[in-house]
C-alpha cells in the first residue's frame, strides 16, 4: 500500500542524496522511494517513550514532515527511556525539545506541533493534513479516539503500546483490514490495567516498539513490504521472543462494520468509564485527606494506622515514617489487621491505589479511613522534600 504520490517537480538536493546515499543504493527504495519519503506527511501522537524513537528515526529517514501532538513537560523521569530529550531539557516543553533534537537530526524536515490535548473537537481537523497517524499514547480514551478519527477519515493508525517487559504493534487500517475497535470492543474497567507510571516499563522497551512503528510507517509510504495489518506483533523482551496474532475485521465492529453506530466522535473519558483526570476519589465516595493533613495527625500524636499499599520494591525506594506495608494484592485477606485501628490513612504513589484499597475497607464496614490525596508524591511535594520521588 503506498500512501504518498510524486509531485511531478520533486527532487533531492545534492546534500539530500549525499545523507540518504544508503537508502538510494537499495533497489527497493532507490530515488523514487526517497522522494516519497520526503513528500510524505506523519503525525505522531506523544512525545514521550513511544514518539521517542519515532521522531528520531521518521526525520532521518527523510518523511517530510512530521506533525506531533503533545502537551507535556520533560521530567526526570522521562529521561529512563524518552531518548529525544536530555538533561538539560528538563522543565521544557516536550515538543521544543523534540522538534530541536529532530532539527538537528535532519533539519530539512518541516516540523509542526500541536501542544494541546487530543480531544473529539481537534481531532479531526489536525489529523486531515497527515497521510499517516502513529499513536504513542499510553491511555485508552486516546487510543479509541485516534481511532475512531484514523477510520472516519480514512488514514492508518500505526499502533504501539508498551507495559514493563512487554510490548505490541499493529496497523489499523480500516480500509484494508480491522480497527483497533476489532481488537479490543470495550475498554478494561478503570484501574484495572496499571500505567507505566505505576507499573513501570523497561527503558530499552519503548525503542524496541518505536522503531517497529516507525518501520511500519517508512513501508507505509514506500508501498513495500507487508505492514502489520490485520496482525498484531506481541513482544516478550525477558524471553526476548516476537508472537504474531492474526486479526480478523469485525462484521459488527460499530464504527467499521457493516452498519456503523459511530459516525462521529464520541467522549472517549465517558466511553471508557473516566471522568477526567480532575476527577478525584473524593467524587467517587472515597473520602481523602492531605498530606498536610496527614503531618498535622502526627505532630497532635492522634491514634491512626498508616497504610502502604504498594509493592515491596517500592517501599524499598521510599516510605513515609510509620506506615505499614500491605500490598494491594494481599490487602483482602490482610484486613484483618485492623480491626482495631481508631482511624486509618491508607496510601500508594499517586493516590490510585490506595483508593481501591479504601473502597475495600468501606465494603468491609470499616468507617474512619481516608486515601492519602497524591499519595508518597504528594508527601515529598508538601511536607517531606527529602522523600525520593520515582
Amino acid at each position: 500500500m503506498t500512501t504518498a504520490t510524486l509531485s511531478p517537480v520533486a527532487q533531492l538536493s545534492r546534500d539530500e542524496i549525499l545523507r540518504y546515499s544508503r537508502h538510494l543504493i537499495m533497489p527497493e527504495v532507490g530515488m523514487d522511494g526517497q522522494l516519497k519519503l520526503k513528500q510524505a506527511k506523519v503525525l505522531t501522537i506523544g512525545a514521550g517513550g513511544l514518539g521517542a524513537p519515532l521522531g528520531l528515526y521518521l526525520a532521518a529517514a527523510g518523511v517530510g514532515k512530521l506533525g506531533i501532538v503533545d502537551f507535556d513537560v520533560v521530567d526526570y523521569t522521562n529521561l529512563q527511556r524518552q531518548v529525544i530529550h536530555g538533561t538539560s531539557d528538563v522543565g521544557r516543553a516536550k515538543l521544543a525539545s523534540a522538534k530541536d533534537r529532530i532539527y538537528e537530526i535532519n533539519p530539512n524536515v518541516e516540523v509542526d506541533t500541536y501542544e494541546t490535548r487530543l480531544t473529539s473537537d481537534n481531532a479531526l481537523q489536525i489529523f486531515k493534513g497527515y497521510d499517516i497517524i502513529v499513536d504513542g499514547t499510553d491511555n485508552f480514551p486516546t487510543r479509541y479516539l485516534v481511532n475512531d478519527a484514523c477510520v472516519l477519515l480514512g488514514k492508518p493508525n500505526v499502533y504501539g503500546s508498551i507495559f514493563r517487559f512487554e510490548g505490541q504493534a499493529s496497523v489499523f487500517y480500516a480500509q484494508e483490514g480491522p480497527c483497533y475497535r476489532c481488537l479490543y470492543p470495550e475498554p478494561p474497567p478503570p484501574g484495572l490495567v496499571p500505567s507505566c507510571a505505576e507499573g513501570g516499563v523497561l527503558g530499552v522497551l519503548p525503542g524496541i516498539i518505536g522503531c517497529v512503528q516507525a518501520l511500519e510507517t517508512v513501508k507505509l509510504i514506500l508501498g513495500k513490504g507487508e505492514p502489520l495489518i490485520g496482525r498484531l506483533l506481541v513482544f516478550d523482551a525477558l524471553a526476548m521472543s516476537f508472537r504474531e496474532l492474526k486479526l480478523r475485521k469485525n462484521p459488527d465492529c460499530p464504527i467499521c462494520g457493516a452498519h456503523p453506530t459511530i459516525t462521529r466522535l464520541i467522549d472517549y473519558e465517558q466511553f471508557c468509564g473516566i471522568r477526567g483526570e480532575e476527577q478525584a476519589p473524593q467524587a467517587a465516595g472515597i473520602p481523602e485527606i492531605t498530606a498536610r493533613d496527614v503531618k498535622k495527625m502526627m505532630d497532635e500524636r492522634k491514634p491512626f494506622v498508616l497504610i502502604d499499599v504498594r509493592e515491596p520494591h517500592e517501599y524499598q525506594i521510599c516510605r513515609i515514617p510509620g506506615s505499614k506495608l500491605i500490598p494491594l494484592s494481599e490487602f483482602p485477606k490482610r484486613m484483618n489487621e485492623l480491626n482495631s485501628a481508631d482511624e486509618i490513612v491508607v496510601h500508594c504513589k499517586m493516590g490510585g491505589r490506595s483508593a481501591q484499597a479504601v473502597g475495600l475497607l468501606q465494603k468491609a464496614g470499616f468507617r474512619k479511613i481516608h486515601n492519602l490525596k497524591g499519595g508518597i508524591l504528594a508527601w515529598s511535594d508538601q511536607v517531606d522534600p527529602s522523600t525520593p520521588k520515582y
